[in-house]
């Protein structure tokens, strides 16, 4: 044999070995069997969920961030901020203020309050409360009490008004009756 012929057979099995050698090493990163491949689909379906999971986890505290956390009460022609307690009863109320506007027709009591009947009942969860000025009570569990004064007693705290001065309050509340208009907005 020619010494040509013996270097181009040389040189054809050491291309044959490179590309064998290459698709081994290619094939290293692939599953051998229907197992592996169904594990490696399982993997990235796994991530994908995830990432599902954390959107969802996204969206619900976006939810949490919507939530209501404070309502308008009219008197009169003044609007008060009532910071909302985050209970049971707060929560039911803020459901029936997304049906509409609720007014409550309430009179002056002892000197410190205006109390009247919301008409419906909320959840309650009474405990022995020393009231402070500003402070929004559920009272039986159907009757809302606005404090311009102190008073102890068993109530479910609804929240307290934030904007209005202790003397304010007196002047808009310490009148012998008032309509209360309770809003969202």
């Amino acid at each position: 044999m020619d010494k040509k012929k013996i270097v181009a057979i040389i040189i054809i099995i050491l291309i044959v070995f490179a590309i064998g050698g290459y698709i081994t090493i290619k094939n290293l990163d692939k599953p051998q069997n229907l197992a592996e491949a169904n594990k490696e689909n399982k993997n990235t379906k796994t991530e994908e969920n995830l990432a599902i999971e954390n959107n969802n986890e996204n969206i619900e505290g976006a939810e949490q961030d919507n939530e209501v956390k404070e309502i308008k009460i009219k008197v009169g022609n003044e609007i008060l901020n009532m910071k909302l307690e985050q209970n049971e009863a707060t929560r039911a109320l803020v459901e029936k203020l997304k049906q509409g506007d609720i007014t409550v027709n309430t009179s002056e009591y002892g000197s410190f309050e205006q109390t009247g009947d919301l008409g419906f009942s909320l959840p309650k969860n009474d405990t022995q409360i020393k009231t402070k000025v500003g402070d929004v009570m559920l009272y039986q569990g159907n009757q809302i009490s606005i404090f311009y004064g102190s008073n102890s007693w068993s109530y479910t705290k609804l929240g307290e008004i934030t904007n209005k001065t202790e003397s304010e309050l007196k002047n808009i509340l310490g009148i012998s009756n008032a309509t209360l208009v309770l809003s969202i907005n």
